[in-house]
């Protein structure tokens, strides 16, 4: 019925915002599903039970969609408190912090923000907001990674990187089912405390 919900022979019509939050959920399925960008345009309007033309009026470009998926995590994450999480000190608290929030979105909702950050396709169209929380909440890891590690600048990149990619790994195999989401995120403080300790100056 043209995703119109009918009551007592009146047809009311879906608002703007929850047919643009449906495509959203859809495009979130179809992106997990499929491992990669672009979305086939078709798949994604019969998941959202939406016509092609409706996709395109709501999300004109790939890229805009592909945006708009990675807007509403990253607000999650920064309802979460990421942003302070990162500041935390030491850089053990920031770090446990950090990937606790990263990892309970990846558990709960999958891998959509590596997905989408790492596909080429999004090379140069990544929304310049969200740009910029990536590298502030990065920057404040490396940071504290460099103070209290005394690391040369591309360890500290490398150091970094390495210890985002744990939250990332963990969350997949509580998402997948692959492990129970405690015992994923036990072992995801456990990698964690593990790497900034074996970092850490023998004098310190």
């Amino acid at each position: 019925m043209d995703n119109a919900i009918s009551t007592r022979g009146k047809r009311t019509r879906l608002s703007p915002d929850v047919r643009r939050s449906q495509i959203i959920d859809a495009a979130a399925q179809v992106t997990l599903e499929q491992g990669h960008l672009p979305l086939p345009v078709e798949r994604l309007a019969e998941y959202a039970n939406v016509s092609k033309a409706l996709v395109y009026a709501y999300f004109p470009t790939q890229y805009d969609l592909a945006n708009a998926v990675l807007e509403r995590r990253f607000a999650a994450l920064a309802v979460a408190g990421i942003d302070a999480a990162s500041l935390a000190s030491p850089l053990k608290a920031a770090a446990l912090e950090t990937a606790r929030i990263y990892f309970e979105d990846v558990a709960a909702h999958g891998p959509l923000i590596h997905v989408i950050l790492r596909d080429h396709f999004m090379l140069g169209r990544l929304d310049p907001g969200l740009a910029a929380m990536r590298d502030r909440i990065v920057r404040n890891l490396a940071r504290a990674a460099r103070r209290s590690l005394r690391l040369t600048a591309r360890e500290t990149v490398a150091a970094t990187n390495m210890i985002i990619t744990i939250p990332e790994q963990a969350g997949r195999l509580a998402y997948a089912g692959e492990m129970e989401p405690v015992r994923a995120r036990d072992l995801c403080a456990q990698l964690i405390e593990s790497s900034v300790a074996a970092l850490t100056p023998r004098e310190a």
